[in-house]
């Protein structure tokens, strides 16, 4: 999940790949269910849960090398429960374990109680060592020093407190090598978003930081095939590990769509449709749908460095890495998203319909009754809150690209969905699966989920007037803004700044009157998506397609198309041309 970047950011031991079927079939590994603990308690043992990446390069070398040494299959095979979960697949598990990167391993009592937790490849000696230690001696190992389980809710944010906030932020960014964080490489959208809001205010830092990291992510750009690499080892940005996951793609082309609506940079709008062709090409399927991630080692196991320095005829001639094929809706969820911007910010009207059509497939495929979502076609557990968040999240950018309001009604009742379902009371978040449903391991919250949740639902909040919305997003956002969360999250504070700032003000009300079919009311509309980065909210209200947004008759109707911008609960006299929507924009304070 989005999630992972904790992982990138805390752990170095994952380097990600391919990963396939692995040779040891001689351990019996299962799926995680409560028979595998059933089945512990009446054999007598511990369980194993081997949570790996189907993309994940050290996960599959723990197939050929750990999981085949006959000592460990031995060891395995009598006292331990063997479980394996592709993390893709639960994200319930995943969020549960993602500061431990993948491939996690965790050994449980037979009644459910974590022995120990180990992140990242563990070799065929150490494995021995641990497996027998844990036998000789089942005390769970105590993980002090990373906070509480549970933190006290924070509160709205002091001048002092956001001014620290902001400064932890700022001593995340890497002056030397570039980019937030000083390990792995990669971009941060968070970060990279808030810094572009703060340069569009004027602050020449903020944009000198997200426009070095928006230069420097484009190496992971893959030049043949377009897409972009997960990260870069080694503290630079020359160490390329080649898996392409839809979190990263979905999040660098709705990146680099908004700085080239800020900046105009052609280099940015080349990043972006590099990005749109990958999906279009190796990720999307023959319905619309996307698929989830591609691996990056042809081979598995087999570093592909040399493979990747192909031309596209060289790679089709020695094959194609595997695509991961299932059709999640959280995965889809951020590539709609991702789509609709690159078409606000373009004009590209060709993607805004990949990205319609997309969601008309999940919502035939993949909805669940009250608005919410499932993961796959089926599910072992779940519902999960990143699939009815995700797509919320789609329907929402979805009615802001094209004005429609029935995306906005499914996005809000994507949202009515996850305040029933994932509530864990005033001020304590949301929680990643099902609240009211008993499940183990029992439902806990993840900081990016209620980040994400938080300005979604101040969004929602902003454009349907119902207040339940606005409480949803306080809920959350006093959660993550709890003092042992963010000194835990260290640097990568950007997107609870974000959402702070969209929750604590109204947002720039761009409202565009006028036919879907005229030509004016079009253009005026287009203005209003390529504003630059900004907490903003357009609307486009065609009178004959039903009553006005939030039932406010407030706007007198005018031969043709008009424009009105609003802000702290006035709104200007009307505007009738694109210029005229543009240069009143830039005299409100929007960039040029």
């Amino acid at each position: 999940m989005k999630g992972i970047r904790t992982a990138l950011a805390l752990f170095a031991a994952c380097a990600c790949g391919a990963r396939a079927a692995g040779p040891a079939q001689a351990i019996p590994w299962q799926d995680w269910s409560s028979g595998a603990f059933a089945q512990a308690r009446s054999e007598g043992k511990f369980v194993i849960l081997d949570l790996e990446a189907v993309w994940c390069h050290w996960c599959h070398v723990m197939d050929t090398t750990t999981y085949s040494d006959p000592r460990v299959i031995s060891l395995l095979n009598d006292r331990y429960v063997t479980v394996r979960v592709d993390q893709d697949s639960r994200p319930d598990l995943a969020n549960r374990y993602e500061d431990f990167g993948w491939p996690a391993t965790v050994i449980y009592a037979a009644d459910g109680t974590e022995i120990v937790k180990k992140q990242g490849y563990i070799p065929p000696d150490g494995m021995v060592r641990l497996l027998l230690a844990v036998m000789a001696d089942p005390s769970p190992v105590d993980y002090g020093g990373s906070g509480p389980a549970e933190p006290a809710a924070g509160g709205a944010l002091s001048a002092d407190r956001r001014s620290a906030l902001i400064a932890q932020w700022i001593k995340g960014y890497d002056d030397k090598a570039g980019g937030w964080g000083f390990d792995h490489k990669y971009l941060d959208w968070d970060s990279v978003e808030f810094a572009m809001r703060r340069a569009a205010r004027g602050d020449a830092r903020s944009e000198h930081m997200a426009r070095e990291t928006l230069r420097l992510q484009r190496r992971l750009l893959d030049p043949a095939w377009g897409g972009v690499y997960q990260y870069s080892a080694g503290g630079d940005w020359n160490e390329p590990h080649f898996e392409k996951i839809m979190s990263m793609q979905a999040e660098n082309l709705r990146l680099y769509s908004m700085a080239y609506a800020q900046w105009g940079d052609p280099s940015y709008l080349a990043a972006a449709k590099a990005i749109h062709r990958y999906l279009q090409v190796f990720l999307k399927g023959p319905d619309g749908a996307f698929f989830t991630s591609q691996d990056a080692d042809l081979v598995p196991g087999e570093h592909s460095a040399d493979y990747f320095a192909l031309d596209d005829a060289g790679r089709r001639g020695r094959g194609i890495p595997r695509v991961d094929r299932h059709v999640y809706a959280r995965e889809n969820g951020w590539a709609i998203a991702a789509l609709a911007q690159f078409a606000a910010s373009t004009g590209d009207g060709s993607a805004l319909a990949e990205a319609e059509r997309a969601a008309e497939w999940v919502e035939v495929h993949r909805s669940l009754p009250g608005g919410g979502f499932r993961h796959d076609a089926r599910d072992a557990a779940g519902p999960y809150l990143g699939d009815s968040l995700a797509m919320g999240g789609a329907f929402y950018a979805l009615f802001q690209a094209t004005g429609k309001s029935r995306w906005l009604d499914r996005a809000a009742a994507a949202a009515d969905f996850i305040r029933s379902h994932f509530s864990r009371g005033a001020s304590q978040g949301y929680a990643s699966s099902d609240t009211t449903v008993w499940s183990f391991p029992p439902p806990g919250p993840e900081f990016d989920e209620n980040v994400a949740l938080s300005r979604l639902a101040s969004a929602i909040g902003d454009a349907t007037g119902r207040p339940e919305f606005r409480a949803m997003s306080g809920s959350a956002l006093r959660w993550v803004l709890a003092p042992a969360l963010t000194s835990r999250r260290g640097y990568y504070v950007g997107g609870a700044l974000l959402a702070e700032e969209e929750a604590g003000t109204d947002p720039l009300h761009v409202m565009i009157l006028g036919r879907k079919d005229d030509p004016g009311a079009r253009a005026m509309h287009a203005v209003a998506l390529r504003l630059p980065t900004a907490h903003k909210l357009v609307e486009w209200w065609d009178r004959s397609e039903g009553p006005p947004p939030r039932g406010e008759d407030i706007y007198p109707a005018y031969p043709r198309a008009a424009a009105f911008l609003c802000a702290n609960g006035a709104c200007s006299s009307p505007m009738f041309s694109p210029q005229a929507l543009a240069d009143r924009l830039v005299k409100a304070g929007a960039p040029r």
